[in-house]
C-alpha cells in the first residue's frame, strides 16, 4: 500500500468514501491529491506541534512547489509528479497551502466575502484541482468546483462550531451576521443556545442551501459521469445541513455525522443515476 493511500484509509473522510465511485484509473491520482490535502491539514492543526513546526512544514511544501528541481521521494514525489502530469497550475497548490497557513493564527471575518477568501483557499481550490483528476473537461466546471467548494465549507463551519472554539479559540462565522442578531464572540465563546443562535445559524444554513442549489444548476450534463464523487459529495453535505436545521443546531453538545447506510444508499444513487443519463 502506498504512502497516500494509506493516509486516505486512515482518514475515513467523506471525501475519502466518495473516492469509490472513481473508476480505477482516477483513484490513484484522487489518493495522491487527497493524501498531500490531508498531510498539509494535519500540519496545521496537530495542537503537538509549535507554532515554528507548522511554519516549518508549510514552507516545506511550499518550497517544493516553487522550486525548479527539488529533491523529493515518497509522497512529495507522487504529488508533484502528479502536478506535472495533469498540468495543474501551481497556483492552487500555493492556494491550498496558504488557506492552511491562515489557521496558524485565530483567524477572524468581518463578511462573508472575507470568509470566501478562505473557503476558496481551502475547499473550493480542492474542487479545481479535482476536476482534471476526475476527467471533467466542460468550461463550466470550474464555476461548479468553485461554487461547491464554498457550500462544503461553510457546511463544516456550521457543524464544527464547538470544535473550532476549543482549537485555539477559532471562530469562522462572519462578524457582521453575529452583529445582525445581536449574538457576539462572547456568547458564542459561552455556547449561549437561545433564539439568536438558532436564527444566527438558520440564516448561514439558508446560504448554504442557496450555495448548493446553485452549485446544481452549474453541474454540466455532460461531465454527470467525470463529476459523479463530487456530487456525492454535494449530496452528503446537503444532508448533512438538513439534519442540522432539523435537530435545530445543537452543535454545542452532539457532532452530527451521516450513517454508512446514508453514504451507501448516496454512492449507489448516483452511480445509477450517472449510468441512466449516458443512455
Amino acid at each position: 500500500m502506498s504512502e497516500a493511500q494509506e493516509i486516505t484509509r486512515k482518514a475515513k473522510s467523506n471525501l475519502a468514501f466518495a473516492l469509490l465511485s472513481l473508476p480505477k484509473e482516477n483513484r490513484k491520482d484522487v489518493t495522491t491529491f487527497y493524501a498531500f490535502c490531508r498531510v498539509i491539514d494535519d500540519i496545521a492543526d496537530d495542537p503537538n506541534n509549535s507554532l515554528e513546526v507548522k511554519v516549518s512544514g508549510l514552507n516545506h511544501w511550499q518550497n517544493l512547489f516553487q522550486e525548479s528541481q527539488p529533491q523529493v521521494t515518497g509522497l512529495e514525489a507522487a504529488v508533484l509528479t502528479l502536478r506535472d502530469k495533469h498540468n495543474i497550475p501551481v497556483r492552487h497548490f500555493l492556494d491550498l497551502i496558504e488557506g492552511c497557513r491562515m489557521d496558524l493564527q485565530p483567524q477572524r471575518f468581518q463578511t462573508w466575502e472575507e470568509l470566501q477568501t478562505y473557503t476558496h483557499r481551502v475547499a473550493s481550490t480542492v474542487g479545481l484541482v479535482c476536476l482534471p483528476l476526475f476527467g471533467s473537461t466542460h468550461p463550466t466546471a470550474p464555476a461548479y468546483a468553485e461554487k461547491l467548494g464554498h457550500a462544503l465549507q461553510l457546511t463544516n463551519i456550521l457543524r464544527d462550531i464547538s470544535e473550532d472554539l476549543e482549537n485555539e479559540n477559532r471562530i469562522y462565522l462572519p462578524l457582521d451576521d453575529l452583529a445582525r442578531f445581536d449574538y457576539s464572540e462572547v456568547d458564542l465563546a459561552a455556547q449561549v443556545y437561545d433564539e439568536r443562535f438558532k436564527n444566527l445559524m438558520s440564516y448561514q444554513a439558508a446560504r448554504a442551501q442557496q450555495l448548493f442549489a446553485e452549485t446544481l444548476a452549474l453541474l454540466p450534463a455532460e461531465d454527470r459521469q467525470p463529476l459523479m464523487a463530487a456530487e456525492i459529495m454535494r449530496s452528503l453535505y446537503q444532508r448533512l445541513l438538513e439534519k442540522m436545521e432539523e435537530d435545530k443546531f445543537r452543535v454545542f453538545d452532539r457532532r452530527y455525522r451521516l450513517s454508512k447506510a446514508r453514504k451507501l444508499g448516496t454512492l449507489v444513487v448516483h452511480g445509477l443515476r450517472a449510468r441512466f443519463s449516458d443512455r
